[in-house]
């Protein structure tokens, strides 16, 4: 076997590991060894922190559905950080009628400035963090908290479930997260998770503290925090927030940026590339994997063109297929047999991509990566696209 063969199969088994081979092991791993936690209801001071900017169009229907939540409404609290609105978001909040509801508007200084500010300002013993876009289920709060009967339990997020979309691309977007937090389940169940989803997720009043002003991921930061603290990070599924499906445009802008943010938590906690830290190898498979995803499909289709005969032709072709069905798929009618396979080879590249544009966190200052997430809202028949940063 020649050494271009030699890197070519090296990277291929890489990249299948990464996709199918890890999560399926993992799968496995966690039936094996699960690791559950006590649950009990309890009542408890908390405070719900949503950091937001321009959220006018969101910001009312927040409010109602945390305040329609089945946690006994005398131990909640909100406060709403406005980072820098110039909406009328400030306005609606100041408007809301309910003393439970506070405002703390701040200059524009970015997400992690105004969760860290708005950790100083709450006084419950848990705080809930959330963001300005996605309602709650009715009894969300209450299977959080319930979660923390588990002394060891320092960090609870919940499930953000997508609705369904009106086109492919939304379905395939959707369809990688579904397959994102089959990967999670497994990871909560030996105790091994990699963060908390931001839309909906609780931490000890006793684990805040202070976030970089430059981080992109206060819901990977602070559970990282809190783990290397001896805590747990659980995945509570059964408490549900919503969200509208995205385009793949806005998908992508928002990958560089956790994938952007992955980079940076890695040099906040590079204990995680220690082998004797637990968490290393899911660390390694699934975070840094995705990472090097692009440079390991590089890689091989660089080493391509130096394969022996009939390889060369083999990979080449395969390959020339694969990235053809991606450029192909805007131009392939919407509701084809074709279109749901080169559907999901365009989003999957399109992710990929993200990965490879997330390298800029390495040149330009983070806040530039913050973008505003486009959704799509059905209603009265119409198709709307509505902005709101995430």
């Amino acid at each position: 076997m020649t050494l271009a063969a030699s890197i070519f199969f090296a990277v291929l088994a890489f990249i299948l590991y990464v996709l199918i081979g890890y999560p399926l092991l993992l799968s496995v791993y966690a039936r094996l060894f699960p690791k559950p936690i006590r649950k009990q209801r309890e009542a408890v001071r908390i405070s719900i922190l949503i950091p937001v900017k321009n959220g006018e169009r969101w910001i009312e229907g927040k409010l109602r559905s945390l305040l329609q939540s089945d946690y006994p409404g005398d131990l909640i609290e909100i406060v709403v950080v406005s980072d820098g609105s110039i909406d009328s978001t400030e306005a609606i909040v100041r408007g809301f009628g309910d003393a439970r509801v506070r405002l703390l508007p701040l200059p524009a200084g970015g997400k992690a400035i105004a969760v860290t500010q708005g950790l100083k300002a709450v006084t419950g013993e848990i705080v809930v963090l959330t963001d300005v876009r996605q309602p709650f289920e009715q009894d969300a709060i209450s299977k959080l908290v319930s979660c923390f009967a588990e002394p060891t339990v320092g960090v609870v997020t919940g499930e953000l479930v997508i609705r369904a979309g009106e086109s492919l691309e939304e379905y395939n977007t959707g369809l990688y997260w579904k397959y994102e937090k089959w990967i999670r389940r497994n990871l909560n169940r030996i105790d091994a998770m990699l963060g908390a989803t931001g839309a909906i997720y609780a931490i000890r009043a006793s684990l805040k503290q202070e976030i970089p002003a430059d981080i992109l991921l206060d819901d990977v930061y602070l559970p990282f925090a809190a783990a290397f603290k001896g805590y747990r990070i659980y995945f509570e599924d059964e408490a549900k927030a919503y969200d509208f499906p995205t385009s793949l445009h806005s998908e992508f802008r928002r990958k560089v940026r956790t994938q952007a943010g992955i980079y940076q938590i890695l040099a906040r906690f590079p204990q995680l590339l220690w082998p004797g830290n637990r968490r290393f190898i899911h660390f390694l498979s699934h975070k840094l994997g995705r990472l090097l995803l692009p440079f390991a499909m590089l890689a091989a289709l660089v080493t391509t063109f130096f394969l022996p005969q009939p390889l060369l032709i083999l990979a080449g072709a395969g390959q020339a297929c694969f990235y053809g069905a991606a450029l192909l798929d805007p131009f392939i009618p919407e509701r084809t047999a074709l279109k749901r396979l080169t559907g999901v080879i365009r989003a999957f590249l399109v992710l990929v991509a993200a990965a490879l544009c997330a390298t800029a966190v390495f040149f330009l200052p983070a806040q530039k990566l913050w973008k505003e997430t486009r959704v799509s809202v059905a209603g009265s028949g119409a198709r709307v696209e509505e902005n709101s940063r995430s």
